[in-house]
């Protein structure tokens, strides 16, 4: 449905120059989005989160895949805004080793991960998802490295823009700063009170795109955007745990998506945009149910192959489950995990490698590290590094 504008457009100079910010009138829309055409969509995309939260039950312990997806998605997320780093460079910062990645860039993907983490944290303790929360989870993914110096965890007191070398030119500008407190309540007023009138979906697809048209960051706008996605869904217990993210979806459908962000914008075509969000629910909840359970079948496969190793087997299978948890260690690490021995440890490990399950990372004789390489490989889908500088859409400012 057309609606005309979705907002008002207010004249302000920036830098003796005449812009035309974007104000987005509060949510939800007017006149009423209708639900009835995107029914078949949203009942899909439910049924599809059903089975990804049944994985709870499915799996005999979540913690490898919650470890495993809160990174993929950092790397995801962030690779939109256009690092370089891939989830093995992440994989090996964390261990504080990475050999030839890009350093601000798996610093970038890192701070990700501890934004993540806090915000879940945070709202498995009872704190509101709230503006607040908000800027405490901005002041955690700019807190080192690149944006450091853009204010982390407040809103922005200048104007941004996204596309062009200045916001005469740009492709979008959002509110004035002035106003960006003011929209950014009004987006926090929404959350809380249409709770009852829309469902989780659909409101978590009009905050995330009411979100970007704020922009109330200077940098990490697009980041802090995506995780309130699944920190809405988590809040209202539409899923347990954090294993929905839509970053491979917009990355894969990046000229979609931020064409559509432009209609909603100018034509009020709300109904086309969660028509596209609902797919994308849907999509990368089965891909999710998909990834684990072909990670339970590769992990079954890879123990029967260890078991067959007869009395060398002990030690191999404490050691393979360490690898299951956190697929890139070192064997200090995993002696520490598993409480083997460290000639233990090495010698499981020499299991491992002859196996051809895992594979030393370093090439170094001391202080080595081993990959689960299937486990990484199957990881790692979707996350290969773009060329330098394609993120989904130049932004010069509050990316």
């Amino acid at each position: 449905m057309k609606r005309d504008k979705t907002g008002r457009y207010e004249a302000t100079v920036t830098g003796d120059e005449p812009v035309r910010a974007f104000v987005p009138a509060p949510l939800p829309p007017a006149p009423p989005i209708d639900l009835s055409p995107l029914q078949g969509r949203l009942e899909t995309a439910l049924l599809a989160l059903g089975r990804l939260d049944a994985l709870s039950t499915l799996l005999p312990d979540t913690t490898f895949i919650l470890y495993s997806y809160v990174r993929k998605e950092a790397v995801l997320s962030s690779q939109i805004e256009g690092t370089q780093s891939s989830l093995s460079d992440l994989l090996l910062f964390e261990t504080e080793a990475a050999p030839g990645a890009p350093f601000d860039d798996v610093v970038e993907v890192s701070n990700y991960v501890a934004a993540m983490e806090h915000g879940l944290a945070r709202l498995r303790g009872g704190f509101p998802l709230s503006n607040r929360l908000l800027k405490e989870i901005h002041a955690k993914l700019l807190k080192r490295g690149r944006g450091s110096e853009k204010s982390p965890g407040e809103f922005r007191k200048s104007q941004n823009w996204i596309g062009g070398s200045r916001p005469g030119n740009a492709h979008f500008v959002p509110p004035p700063a002035h106003l960006v407190l003011d929209c950014m309540s009004e987006l926090e007023t929404f959350l809380h009170e249409s709770r009852q009138e829309l469902p989780v979906l659909v409101r978590a697809a009009l905050a995330h795109l009411q979100f970007e048209s704020i922009h109330p960051f200077l940098d990490g706008n697009g980041r802090v955007g995506r995780l309130l996605i699944t920190f809405l869904l988590c809040h209202d217990g539409v899923i347990r745990e954090p294993l929905l993210y839509l970053s491979l979806f917009f990355k894969q459908h990046r000229s979609r998506y931020y064409a559509l962000l432009d209609r909603v914008r100018n034509e009020g075509d709300w109904e086309e945009w969660l028509a596209f969000f609902l797919e994308g629910v849907a999509q990368t909840a089965e891909g999710a149910v998909a990834t684990a359970r072909r990670l339970v079948e590769l992990f079954h496969e890879d123990r029967e192959r260890i078991q067959g190793e007869g009395k060398k087997a002990g030690s191999a299978l404490r050691v393979h489950q360490a690898l299951q948890e956190r697929p890139v260690a070192s064997l200090p690490a995993i002696a520490g995990r598993t409480g083997l021995s460290y000639p233990a440890t090495q010698a499981g490990m020499e299991v491992l490698e002859r196996l051809g399950l895992v594979r030393e990372l370093t090439g170094r004789r001391r202080n080595r590290l081993f990959g689960y390489d299937r486990y990484i490989a199957i990881l790692s889908e979707g996350t290969e590094t773009p060329p330098r500088g394609d993120g989904v859409q130049a932004q010069s400012s509050g990316s």
